[in-house]
């Protein structure tokens, strides 16, 4: 698998058994503690190795880092990347390193997949039901915060939710009929459904007030307090989406570039109520919302509701 349809990750097939993911992420701090900003890009880097239905074994680290900042910031974010590869169960094995005026930090992974037990983030179902594992507006709430707008509340959630592991919610997912599965990053919730409902040749309706979003988002969002990649995700896909009377800051949440985001799952509704409880019995510690269906191919790709 490559990048015929816009998926999470390369997978390359060792075996019959055995097929080895492949995938590289990494930004600019987002967040003001270095310790955390390791933890949150560790989180975004891994994530795609569980989108794509496997497990993360190996990582490396990719650094870029100026020399006039103190090099025990660097030793903060990287404990913070360590601390979350071992918690996701894989090993970090060492990486590469450059001097770069503005800090850089992510990782290489790779990760392992039975052939057949791959999550593609095609195939969606027409009367499949939409899950989300992770609430939306992380973009719109850190604009907040570069702009002292904030709260208190809306930090602690955006950093929780932004350093969690996309672990438990593919290993509760993996145990059910699940036709698709892609996870939610810089392109939008909306730009990643157009992706999947594309390449699947269906057409997604979405519920947008059955959507969870981070605390106080959509005030944020009519404050005005947007990200600029918002702006491009919409100029991107808006002509394949039906918004009829939807809100604009609800637009500009759906279009935030989200960092470390959730799974997004295309899943037999027969599954939905065992599923939900399975989600309840792991203890995640983010929201999870059932946030639309799956129905035959129409003139748009996305409906909103």
């Amino acid at each position: 698998m490559g990048i015929e349809t816009s998926d999470d990750a390369a997978i390359f097939k060792v075996t019959d058994e055995i097929a080895m993911i492949q995938t590289v992420d990494f930004f600019t701090p987002i967040v003001d503690d270095p310790y955390m900003f390791g933890q949150i890009a560790a989180a975004n880097s891994l994530s795609d190795v569980w989108a794509m239905g496997g497990e993360p074994a190996v990582a490396l680290n990719i650094v870029g880092f100026p020399n006039c900042l103190d090099p025990a910031i660097l030793g903060d974010i990287l404990a913070g990347g360590a601390d979350k590869v071992k918690e996701a169960g894989a090993v970090l094995v060492g990486g590469h390193s450059v001097q770069d005026d503005e800090p850089k930090y992510g990782l290489c992974v790779s990760g392992f997949v039975h052939p057949n037990k791959i999550f593609k983030n095609f195939g969606c179902r027409p009367g499949d039901v939409l899950v989300l594992t992770k609430q939306i507006g992380s973009g719109i709430v850190n604009t907040a915060i570069k702009a002292d707008f904030a709260s208190a509340e809306a930090i602690r959630e955006a950093q929780t939710v932004m350093a969690s592991l996309n672990k438990k919610g593919k290993q509760v997912v993996e145990r059910y009929d699940v036709s698709a599965c892609t996870d939610i990053t810089g392109f939008g919730l909306l730009g990643h459904c157009v992706e999947m409902a594309s390449a699947s040749e269906a057409t997604f309706e979405l519920k947008v007030k059955d959507i969870a979003y981070f605390a106080d988002a959509i005030d944020y969002a009519k404050m005005g307090l947007v990200p600029a990649g918002a702006y491009k995700n919409r100029r991107y896909s808006i002509d394949r989406i039906e918004a009829g009377g939807v809100e604009e800051y609800y637009l500009d949440l759906l279009y935030d570039p989200q960092t470390s985001g959730g799974l997004l799952i295309s899943v037999s509704p027969e599954c939905l109520d065992q599923m939900l409880a399975d989600f309840e019995r792991v203890g995640m510690d983010t929201a999870v919302s059932v946030i639309g269906r799956v129905t035959d191919k129409s003139d748009k790709l996305i409906r909103l509701y």
